[in-house]
């Protein structure tokens, strides 16, 4: 096979005081909830070249189990909203992506546009927007509804909704505003499109209030790997967070989406699969070891019973915890990936109830790498040339040391092996990710154009 020319991607994925279910109680975390702690972890990832930083979000507190919600630190509460966050730290940064998750389950694609956008402008074209769908069942009831929303309806919403967003996008053309003191004239109105949407779920006049951005728009990002998201990301996403864990699933997934882009009239080139991996990084790998054990000895029972319950909708407070995985749990309403994926390692390794929990703890069902920067870098490449990844999302065990180990002692190894930059491609979110520059869909003489009455 030959080398890929293009080079891995980087993504941080910032989780305050890190990615491991204990990493709170590690005396090397920080607590890392106020803003001045986010400045320093983007300016980190920024400083080490990396594409974007990357936000997850919910709108519900996870205690419905209060004595497990009690002893983590990741129950559901975060710091800030990210999308505010984000806009803040656009000002403290200049080349860094700034992705930040948003559910089309709870929210109005009008005002979700408008905040994408504004996001956009504010950071000279590095937004994106990381479409998800609410699994989270306590979220229902935070927005009217007497229980959670089916999986299928979570997901013809989101189809719907994609399409109302994008749409609004392109309510103006890149060069709608000529803002010419001389004629008198602000904008073109040939120039300006509404979008006049009318479906199941929504009825979206238009056009959204604010221009295109230097970038044309944010960049879609979406999460789910079920039947449905795979479709989804397939029609409208420009990168995915992916969760596989060996190189077989890996480069099945990719090879499964990349494949359905055609029929959406897209390239294989439009389309980013950026998978999540924890790693564990140190000079030896006995010390790398060492440094995840430390991490594994803080893990508290309740809280890996609490951390299957919400990977896989299973609640198993009543099995044996050294017991075997049940072999038929219930169907679950919740995210239907993340639990096959959580079964599944379960299954394939043969693992008890206390092992599955100790297995998820850190990746939380993504890939985990413990090693030397030599054998992360080799796992890394082998991903990236097998055409199983075109970057990688990371996501470090505690924070900030996490991810300041992983820039000084993985990104070099990259770079020496040619596999990652050393400046960045341009100043904007797509032109680092290499992803084109999008045509307004109903700017003048394309299908379906429709002009301002």
């Amino acid at each position: 096979m030959a080398k890929r020319k293009d080079k891995i991607k980087l993504g941080a994925f910032l989780l305050f005081t890190g990615h491991h279910v204990a990493a709170w109680r590690h005396p090397n975390a920080s607590v890392g909830t106020e803003f001045d702690n986010y400045v320093e972890l983007a300016k980190l990832a920024e400083a080490a070249k990396f594409d974007t930083i990357f936000l997850a979000d919910g709108v519900a507190a996870r205690i419905k189990d209060v004595e497990a919600a009690s002893r983590k630190a990741h129950s559901g509460v975060y710091p800030f909203e990210p999308i505010t966050l984000l806009s803040a730290l656009s000002s403290v940064t200049r080349n860094i992506g700034l992705i930040a998750t948003a559910s089309t389950s709870y929210s109005d694609p009008y005002n979700l546009a408008r905040q994408f956008g504004s996001l956009d402008r504010l950071s000279g074209g590095r937004a994106g927007w990381n479409l998800v769908t609410s699994a989270d069942p306590d979220a229902a009831f935070n927005f009217g509804h007497e229980t959670q929303i089916l999986h299928s309806d979570r997901y013809e919403r989101a189809e719907e909704f994609a399409d109302v967003v994008l749409g609004l996008w392109d309510s103006w053309e890149d060069d709608a505003f000529l803002r010419d003191r001389a004629s008198g004239r602000y904008f073109d109105p040939a120039k300006l499109h509404r979008l006049n949407h009318s479906g199941r779920h929504f009825k979206v006049r238009g056009p959204l209030n604010i221009p295109r951005s230097p970038q044309g728009r944010p960049v879609v990002v979406q999460a789910g790997a079920s039947e449905p998201g795979k479709e989804l990301a397939a029609r409208t996403a420009e990168a995915i967070f992916a969760a596989q864990i060996t190189l077989e699933e890996a480069t099945g997934f990719y090879a499964d989406v990349k494949g359905r882009l055609t029929k959406y009239g897209r390239s294989h080139d439009d389309l980013k699969i950026l998978p999540g991996i924890f790693p564990v990084v140190a000079r030896t790998r006995s010390e790398a070891e060492e440094k995840f054990e430390a991490l594994q000895e803080l893990i508290q029972p309740e809280v890996g019973l609490n951390l299957i319950s919400q990977l896989s909708g299973v609640d198993l407070r009543d099995y044996p915890l050294d017991g075997p995985v049940p072999e038929n749990p219930p169907a679950t309403n919740a995210g239907k990936s993340r639990q096959a994926l959580v079964l599944d390692l379960a299954r394939r390794e043969n693992l008890t109830i206390r092992q599955l929990y100790l297995r998820i703890a850190g990746a939380r069902g993504h890939w985990q790498v413990v090693g030397t920067p030599d054998d992360i870098a080799d796992q890394l490449e082998e991903r990236f040339e097998n055409y199983g990844a075109d970057g990688f999302n990371i996501m470090s065990p505690i924070m900030p040391g996490g991810l300041s180990d992983f820039i000084e002692l993985v990104v070099p190894e990259l770079r020496r092996r040619g596999l990652f930059r050393h400046e960045y491609e341009g100043t904007t979110l797509r032109e680092n990710l290499g992803l084109k520059h999008p045509e307004n869909s109903r700017a003048t003489g394309k299908s379906g154009a429709v002009a301002a009455e």
